[in-house]
């Protein structure tokens, strides 16, 4: 008899969230940045043992929105509790429960669903400081299991699973054994390229891109991607291309070179830079971005 259960991923920015899904499944699905807000979709990570499918949603950094995409990732985290069978629940060790912590604590017990809290981070923090979080989070709410961790070298992220296991229930899957998560591959192709604009711009300019996919085209031994990379103003445009277009050669191979270790083929990327301002406050434009609300009721 097979048995599956979804397992919603939730959590401030920058906690670890893609980080402890990745090292779950044993592959990379969700792109990682040091930078907040990385994670804009609900990213299903599948992980299929034997008889058993554990669904993990890894879902974007609750904060307060500012902005039409804003409102958009809020919208992707409620629906994701809302539609999961288990809460996993990651916060970081030795830092006091905030708001958005108490907030989740308080959505996870309105749903009533059984709930893991990962206390993250813990090379950061000595075993007082850890000794002292469980004992904070235990009294705002009774979680079926903590598990410290270290997402970054995945110290005790199979424990985690362990926990997730006492949660799945028989039924049928929902995906095939032998997909890893339901993002279509242009998705893919797209966060990949979003990751390294993350990673090798500084930090006020990633977080007004969008990247998108206007041509996917696998032609006998090479995939032939051509992207699109929106920024707000024509100076983050300037800073995206660099000096005869050196920023952006280094960000199209860093990306290819993902791409081709992912898909398995040889792949040539063009990538384009356009600029429209303030789109992030545009609901038409977030959703023409890829960003819609219908994909998270």
């Amino acid at each position: 008899m097979t048995r599956t259960a979804f397992y919603a991923i939730v959590g401030r920015p920058n906690v670890g969230k893609s980080t402890l899904m990745n090292h779950l499944l044993g592959e990379k699905v969700a792109i990682v940045s040091p930078k907040p807000q990385t994670t804009r979709n609900r990213i299903a990570g599948i992980l299929t043992k034997g008889e058993d499918q554990y669904v993990f949603l890894d879902t974007p950094g609750v904060h307060k929105a500012r902005n039409k995409l804003g409102e958009y990732m809020m919208k992707s985290v409620r629906s994701s509790v809302g539609s999961a069978d288990a809460v996993i629940l990651i916060a970081e060790a030795g830092r006091p429960a905030g708001d958005i912590e108490k907030e989740l604590i308080e959505r996870i017990k309105g749903t009533g669903l059984p709930s893991i809290l990962v206390l993250n981070k813990i090379d950061l923090v000595n075993r007082e400081e850890i000794a002292a979080s469980i004992a904070e989070y235990a009294a705002l709410h009774s979680f079926d299991a903590v598990v410290p961790t270290c997402a970054e070298n995945g110290k005790n992220v199979s424990e985690v699973l362990d926990e997730a296991e006492k949660f799945l229930y028989e039924g049928d899957w929902m995906f095939d054994a032998d997909s890893l998560t339901d993002q279509p591959e242009r998705q893919i192709a797209s966060e990949i390229i979003r990751e390294k604009l993350l990673r090798l711009l500084s930090d006020e300019i990633p977080h007004g891109t969008a990247v998108v996919i206007e041509d996917f085209k696998e032609d006998e031994d090479i995939l032939r991607i051509r992207a699109e990379i929106w920024c707000e103003r024509e100076s983050h445009k300037r800073i995206i291309v660099g000096k005869d277009g050196a920023a952006l050669k280094r960000i199209g191979t860093f990306a290819r070179e993902d791409m081709e270790a992912f898909f398995g083929i040889k792949v040539y990327l063009n990538l384009w830079v356009k600029v429209r301002e303030k789109w992030r406050d545009s609901a038409a434009a977030v959703s023409n971005f890829g960003y819609r609300n219908e994909d998270v009721n």
